[in-house]
């Protein structure tokens, strides 16, 4: 079973909160009306934490809360922050990757859903992610649409835009 995969020096494996909270805070909530980085889930048994971590530096992290879809068991993709010295250089694509697999191998759900910030609609179709709402505001954070991916195997997830 896969616990964690090490890539150029890189770990992805999961994380607990407290591994990741400090880069949600930099990068997620630092000029938003949010006043801390935690989500009411983050504590929940079976929220997954994930990192990416270089020289003990966690440099990518994401959070997974199980929060069914349209009735569908699913999890709830959140908190996704890549420090920005490590952009653009394929770590984030290389944790959400590991942690799909991750749930996979180690969970029944084969549905993930975000709500991603319009900035990011286009990073997460690149990923296979698809937008399945219009626009709308999460207040004090900004403009986001809802996307989805199917991953492992079973049946597709609706389409449905609006």
């Amino acid at each position: 079973m896969e616990q964690k995969q090490q890539t150029f020096g890189v770990v992805y494996r999961k994380a607990t909160l407290g591994e990741i909270i400090d880069l949600r805070e930099e990068i997620l909530i630092k000029g938003t009306d949010r006043n801390s980085p935690e989500f009411d889930m983050d504590h929940f048994p079976d929220t997954l934490h994930m990192g990416a971590f270089t020289d003990g530096k966690n440099i990518a992290c994401l959070s997974l809360m199980r929060v069914d879809y349209e009735g569908q068991t699913a999890y709830q993709l959140r908190g996704m922050a890549v420090r920005p010295e490590f952009r653009n250089k394929g770590f984030g694509k290389s944790l959400l990757n590991f942690s799909e697999r991750w749930v996979v191998r180690h969970s029944s759900v084969r549905l993930l859903w975000c709500n991603a910030r319009t900035s990011a609609v286009d990073y997460y179709v690149r990923l296979g992610w698809e937008r399945v709402s219009e626009e709308f505001t999460i207040e004090g954070v900004g403009p986001h649409v809802r996307m989805i991916r199917r991953i492992g195997s079973g049946p597709r997830a609706p389409r449905r835009i609006g």
